[in-house]
C-alpha cells in the first residue's frame, strides 16, 4: 500500500500540558495534556503524529454576504484517535514518553493496543493517496488533519498558508483570504471580496 512508505515510529508518547497544534484566523486545534502520540515518519524524518487524548477543533466556516452570515462556526470535540502530518516543532517540545499506566487511563492494555489504532486509521487515510498528496505535506506551512466522525468516515483539514480545505461529511468549506466558499445542504455560497452569489438548494 502507498502508505507505507509513511511508517509509525517509536516511542509512544504523551503531552505534558495543552498544545495548540494548528491555528490561523479561521481556526485552531488544541490538544490536551496526556493527549497520547505516535510519530509518523517518512524516509526516517518524523512528518507529524497520531493523537488521542481530549481535543478539540474549532473552526469559522460563517461567510459573510450582502444578505447576511451564511454558514456556522464548526466546533468538534477530538476523543477519537486523529492524523496529523506538518510542523510538529510545538508539540515535541510537550512530548515525554508514556508509561503503561498512561495508555491505561485511555482504555488501552497494551502498546500493540494503540498502535493497532493508529495503524488502522493511517490505512484509512492513506489508502489511495498519491504522491502529491505527500509532497504537500512535506513542504512549507502545510498540514493535513484526518478526523474520525460518527458516519465511520473522515473529515479532512488541509491548511497552507492562509488556504484552508475542510471536507466533512455534508460540509465543504474553501477559504483563501477574501475568497470563500461554502457547500451544503442548504446550498452553495461563494463570495469574493464582498461580493457573492448564493445557490440554494
Amino acid at each position: 500500500m502507498i502508505w507505507k512508505r509513511f511508517q509509525l515510529g517509536s516511542p509512544i508518547s504523551k503531552v505534558t500540558d495543552a498544545v495548540t497544534v494548528w491555528q490561523t484566523e479561521r481556526g485552531i486545534i488544541e490538544i490536551s495534556r496526556d493527549t497520547l502520540a505516535v510519530p509518523i515518519t517518512l524516509e526516517d524524518q518524523r512528518r507529524g503524529y497520531v493523537f488521542h487524548g481530549q481535543g478539540r477543533l474549532l473552526l469559522d466556516a460563517i461567510v459573510e454576504t450582502d444578505e447576511g452570515a451564511v454558514g456556522e462556526s464548526v466546533e468538534k470535540q477530538l476523543n477519537e484517535p486523529f492524523l496529523m502530518i506538518g510542523d510538529d516543532e510545538d508539540v515535541q517540545k510537550q512530548l515525554i514518553e508514556a508509561s503503561d499506566e498512561d495508555l491505561e487511563k485511555m482504555n488501552y492494555g497494551s502498546q500493540h493496543e494503540f498502535m493497532d489504532r493508529a495503524e488502522d486509521l493511517c490505512d484509512r487515510f492513506f489508502k489511495g493517496r498519491t504522491r502529491q498528496d505527500h509532497r504537500f505535506s512535506a513542504n512549507g506551512n502545510c498540514f493535513i488533519f484526518a478526523f474520525q466522525n460518527q458516519t465511520d468516515k473522515l473529515d479532512i483539514l488541509l491548511s497552507k498558508d492562509f488556504k484552508m480545505v475542510y471536507k466533512a461529511t455534508g460540509l465543504v468549506f474553501v477559504s483563501n483570504r477574501s475568497r470563500v466558499v461554502l457547500k451544503s445542504p442548504s446550498g452553495l455560497v461563494c463570495s469574493n471580496k464582498g461580493k457573492s452569489v448564493i445557490i440554494k438548494s
